[in-house]
């Protein structure tokens, strides 16, 4: 769940797109001193297997660096060929044909295969990753080809085939963490650190810059800001608090959209949340802009999307609910609070995110101005896991939903009555009907109109509270590092990072 820009899916109908490798991934040859870049992270990988649904946003952003799919988004979210070097659609939209790039290695130096993609594909889809489902058959069809064959046509396949491959035959991929990636994970250690060195049989020329990642481990953002104030590590993402509070000159910040919804997610089947008129008045009684005035020193924008802003074509821009105590209080009223019956609620906040427990603060502070009692349960990443994502058991709840594919359905599948990851439980027929419309729509301009439709029925219910796509930053060691990429992912791209010292 979590991070990045402006996007724009390109659909591919009986063409063959064939980019040159130096078109990929063409980057301007950088020099310098620094071998090595210390990064901080406030949570580890919740697994190292990329073919595990699992995974939590850190984690993937980290694992970006280690596996490659068939493509690969760059900076401005556009697909581009990775290990795929080119493909080409039927006309009937039912089967996409892959050519492999010829002498792709694995990390431990073997040569990837059709087998190797055919396997991971089918593992994904078992797996239950987004958008597999509808794959009929993977076929090797030569030792660099390969045919994913549809049930249906889908117009928006092409993202989904980011999944990470690995060699086929490995279960254990917890222990061999083999990938095609820039770098590859030399050592783990929980709780410390993951040491990632550069893989130099890499098949693009020149990347990856760095020879060395430490990625260090801290138990939470304090104890990362003393590090990076004394030099203990070289950078890491931070907050818009953490950046004003850092001593001028001594880093570079870089602005880096988060590419996920950050939100007071309301579980729909809890009392008093189950009812709308409550939810509604949370939506009423909560000023964004407030929140990202105080808790984000006013870097951010206004979103009441269940979708980031960055997918333009489909994204939603008028679901804000006006800031309206009166109204607010009204509803209160109407579902049965008031004085002498306040309407209590709790918000479990995982402790390791400084912006989340944040934003519950301002939030507390405002829901008190329509009567409301609020009370803020802080719990580790652990707890929130099981108790919040899969147990389901809270009121509400402070996080940022990110998206591993650069689509809007990843965005908006969560609110599916019948998916397991809807753990805020909304139900809505009419939901149901506009998304699973949207999946067989083959007309563009109609996909787009009912993805914007699914998004006005998930604002009209008050499914949960929108906040915005977070504004992160990045901050470097002054002088130090060059090449930050802002990717339409929560991600970072450590190939990109070259030293300047």
């Amino acid at each position: 769940m979590y991070r990045k820009k402006k996007l724009k899916i390109a659909l591919f109908t009986f063409m063959v797109i064939a980019i040159a490798m130096f078109t990929t991934c063409a980057r301007q040859e950088k020099t310098g001193k620094a071998s090595e870049l210390r990064f901080g992270f406030t949570t580890e990988p919740s697994t190292f297997d990329p073919l595990n649904p699992a995974n939590t946003a850190d984690g993937r952003s980290i694992l970006f660096n280690v596996f490659e799919g068939l493509v690969k988004p760059d900076a401005e979210g556009k697909l581009l060929p990775c290990i795929a070097e080119s493909w080409t659609t039927a006309q009937d939209g039912l089967v996409y044909n892959f050519n492999l790039r010829e002498n792709v290695r694995f990390h431990d130096n073997t040569i990837l295969n059709s087998a190797d993609v055919k396997f991971s594909l089918d593992t994904a889809a078992a797996n239950g990753f987004n958008g597999l489902s509808n794959i009929a058959e993977v076929s090797i069809t030569g030792d660099r080809q390969v045919s994913v064959i549809l049930k249906s046509p889908d117009p928006e396949f092409l993202p989904y085939m980011t999944v990470g491959i690995v060699k086929a035959g490995n279960t254990d991929r917890e222990k061999n963490i083999t990938g095609t990636g820039p770098y590859f994970i030399e050592s783990y250690s929980i709780q410390q650190n993951i040491i990632m060195k550069k893989f130099s049989n890499y098949w693009q020329s020149g990347l990856p810059y760095l020879d060395k990642i430490s990625i260090v481990l801290f138990a939470n953002y304090d104890s990362l800001l003393v590090s990076l104030r004394s030099g203990g590590i070289d950078g890491s993402f931070i907050t818009g608090a953490m950046a004003a509070s850092l001593e001028s000159g001594q880093f570079n910040i870089f602005n880096n959209n988060s590419a996920a919804v950050h939100l007071l997610a309301l579980n729909n089947a809890a009392p008093p949340l189950n009812d709308i008129r409550v939810r509604r008045a949370l939506n009423y009684g909560i000023d964004i802009k407030g929140i990202i005035d105080s808790a984000f020193f006013g870097a951010g924008a206004p979103s009441g999307s269940p979708i980031i802003p960055g997918l333009t074509e489909y994204y939603e821009d008028d679901l804000s609910y006006p800031y309206d105590p009166d109204t607010a209080r009204s509803l209160l009223a109407q579902a049965g609070y008031n004085e002498g019956h306040k309407l209590s609620l709790e918000i479990t906040v995982p402790s390791n995110f400084t912006m989340h427990v944040d934003t519950a603060q301002v939030i507390e502070n405002q829901l008190s101005a329509i009567g409301a009692d609020v009370k803020i349960k802080l719990v580790d990443w652990a707890t929130w896991l099981s108790d919040v994502y899969f147990g389901r058991q809270y009121q509400a709840t402070i996080i940022s939903l990110d998206s591993p594919n650069v689509s809007p359905r990843s965005f908006l599948t969560r609110y599916l009555s019948t998916n397991g990851s809807n753990f805020i439980n909304f139900s809505s027929a009419d939901f149901d009907n506009a998304y699973n419309s949207a999946l067989t729509e083959n007309d563009h301009a109609r996909r787009v109109r009912l993805y914007r439709e699914a998004q006005r029925i998930i604002a009209d219910n008050a499914a949960s509270v929108y906040i915005q796509d977070i504004l992160y930053f990045i901050a470097l060691r002054a002088g130090a590092f060059g090449g930050v990429l802002n990717y339409p992912l929560y991600v970072i791209d450590f190939a990109s990072i070259y030293g300047t010292d």
